[in-house]
């Protein structure tokens, strides 16, 4: 007999997926992907990517999607977070310069704070948080199309450099790989859509998946880029200590915001998760052409809050996932109570 599989205590503060994201920044840092195996790793990551966003509009129905452009309140509302609140608080991170961080990891920080929202793991955790999908795909993929003329020009205003905007080979990969397999899946959901949605279940491993492979993949370049010897413990720490609050000052102001404006529960996970995060996809190409040589100190800061926002973020998603069971569980309770009742009732009138 097949023993199941061994389960975390309830009492440790992270889950096997956040453990599953921790073994694979390990893995990246001890045998990273070099040579043609990291041609290899990108080019997984890219179709990963590519697969998931198939997927995705092979799931979503084109009515979902339509009320999902229609909600200009809740995209609104994460262009602010991403384009407007975000660099705000990297402005005023400049207080901490020298003392805490030093101008390098600032310019970084700051940079991180121009990037757009992500996309597939806003999708993927808003699903598992069981909230607006729909709404997370239209708003991660607006942010992601803003952020390619907003993202340069805000960065040449506040980092007092060249304002360029992106390649035409940068923007003809955006829409390659996130755009046209959402179409396909759409154009080909009546084929397919059926078989995905009985099969949720493989749907949520690619998701799962994908941002495993991505987050080996940006690891693994930037542990052969050798940038990690290039900044001091202290001073890493102190990086990693102001994106901490400034990931929480997000999720707290994204979170509580959002239901001040009178979002439902739905919207507001969405809310929640596509605008208190940042893009490395995004924000890598964008980084190579404002940084040119010194892009990859540059994206330290990115890299290192995309992995803080993906473990943190995998939490959280947990736990709304969690609530919405409890919620759902009483009503079903009750509503099977009440038709064992009906029968009972109709009994003893009959026997009197």
């Amino acid at each position: 007999m097949r023993r199941p599989l061994p389960k975390l205590p309830s009492w440790l503060p992270v889950d096997g997926y956040v453990l599953a994201l921790v073994g694979t920044v390990a893995l990246a840092a001890v045998l990273p992907a070099r040579g043609p195996a990291a041609t290899v790793a990108e080019g997984t990551s890219t179709s990963a990517v590519a697969l998931l966003f198939f997927l995705y509009g092979a799931r979503l129905s084109t009515r979902e999607a339509m009320a999902g452009l229609r909600h200009w309140r809740l995209h609104l509302t994460v262009l602010a977070c991403t384009f407007v609140l975000f660099p705000v608080l990297g402005l005023a991170a400049r207080a901490l310069v020298p003392a805490v961080l030093p101008p390098a990891l600032y310019t970084g920080l700051l940079f991180l704070c121009l990037v757009p929202s992500t996309i597939q793991s806003s999708i993927a955790f808003t699903s598992l948080a069981r909230g607006n999908v729909a709404a997370a795909i239209c708003a991660g993929s607006f942010s992601s199309l803003v952020g390619i003329v907003v993202t340069p020009l805000l960065a040449g205003l506040v980092l007092h450099g060249s304002g360029g905007g992106l390649s035409a080979d940068a923007l003809l990969s955006i829409v390659c790989q996130l755009l046209v397999p959402f179409a396909a899946g759409q154009l080909l959901r009546r084929w397919v859509g059926g078989f995905l949605v009985r099969h949720k279940e493989a749907l949520g491993t690619v998701d799962r998946g994908s941002i495993l492979l991505v987050v080996y993949t940006a690891f693994s370049a930037g542990m052969v880029e050798g940038i990690w010897h290039q900044v001091s413990a202290p001073r890493l720490l102190g990086l990693l200590g102001v994106e901490a609050v400034l990931l929480a000052v997000m999720l707290t102001t994204t979170s509580y915001g959002a239901k001040r404006l009178g979002f439902p529960r739905e919207d507001r996970i969405a809310i929640t998760f596509a605008g208190s995060k940042k893009s490395l996809a995004a924000g890598l190409p964008m980084a190579s052409v404002l940084f040119g040589a010194q892009a990859g100190l540059a994206v330290l800061p990115l890299m290192l809050f995309h992995q803080m926002q993906l473990m943190v973020c995998a939490v959280l998603a947990k736990r709304y996932a969690a609530t919405a069971r409890q919620a759902v569980e009483p009503t079903a309770a009750a509503a099977g109570a009440g038709r064992e009742a009906a029968p009972a009732m109709g009994g003893s009138g009959t026997r009197g």
